[in-house]
């Protein structure tokens, strides 16, 4: 329970800040977790980015505002964080479909984004099934892409990266090479909101010039099977850990890299496939 409380303060933060400068290094410290980590929980378990909240719920106050006082928009969008009126004018059109200049001058349905509040649900008795191991630091080799947690940005690039893995047939490499555990899918932070995220194998390998090795240090793993066809059978999964598993048992994520582990054995885009998360925890 301690772990909801950590998220609900983190929330409670945001909130108190929303009239001024936000760091999500901030936010995420209420959380105790690193900004990197935070974020990415909390596009997994809202379905929208932290940015995208904070926006949404910026704006919402704003139209507020305009309604019931005579506040200048240039004052108000200092205020909400934004550099000029133009910007702010431009942000408030594209989520309430009006200037805010036209607010005052006759009714306009608004849109209200409300505070996020986090509980723990009591669900049906549905099992996440999980096993914690511990391996020692090993090397990785694969193909890299860097992208940002920003608006969305990393699931889509990440896509597009799988994608051409397959239109090029370098994924055929990936299946000969990989060992014991198959190919990987694996994020790893660079810093801010960077990502770093690889298709991998077990070992030192570099079948080209456009491969790189890297290390993935010594952790405790807490590893979920997932059961179906990609790519549709890991967000579930991933959403459960953060919204049941995490606060349910007490583990804490240690901060490292995440993997998805992809057999080299069946169809991925059959219903028995089975791969697997592995977050580090302590």
């Amino acid at each position: 329970m301690e772990g909801l409380k950590a998220i609900q303060q983190s929330l409670d933060l945001i909130e108190e800040l929303l009239p001024g400068k936000i760091k999500s290094e901030d936010i995420a410290a209420a959380a105790g977790l690193s900004s990197f980590h935070y974020q990415r929980m909390f596009q997994i378990l809202t379905g929208f980015t932290l940015q995208e909240y904070i926006r949404n719920r910026r704006l919402t106050l704003a139209a507020q505002e305009l309604q019931a006082s005579s506040r200048s928009i240039t004052d108000l969008s200092w205020e909400y964080g934004y550099e000029t009126p133009e910007s702010f004018s431009k942000a408030f059109k594209t989520l309430h479909g009006i200037p805010p200049s036209s607010v005052r001058v006759q009714p306009h349905p608004l849109k209200a984004y409300p505070k996020l509040s986090f509980h723990l649900q009591l669900k049906g008795a549905v099992e996440l099934n999980y096993k914690v191991v511990t391996h020692e630091k090993q090397l990785v080799s694969g193909k890299k892409v860097v992208t940002s947690l920003q608006n969305g940005q990393h699931h889509r690039d990440i896509s597009a990266f799988w994608r051409e893995a397959h239109e090029e047939g370098w994924i055929d490499t990936f299946d000969h090479l990989a060992g014991e555990l198959g190919v990987l899918g694996i994020c790893m932070h660079t810093e801010g909101d960077q990502l770093t995220y690889m298709i991998a194998v077990e070992g030192e390998h570099q079948p080209d010039s456009s491969w790189t090795v890297a290390e993935i240090p010594p952790h405790q793993w807490a590893v979920f099977p997932v059961r179906g066809a990609m790519p549709h059978a890991m967000p579930p999964v991933w959403e459960r850990i953060f919204s049941e598993w995490f606060p349910a048992t007490g583990y804490e994520h240690a901060g490292g890299p995440e993997l998805e582990v992809y057999s080299t054995e069946g169809d991925p885009y059959q219903g028995d496939y089975e791969s697997e998360i592995w977050i580090p925890v302590t």
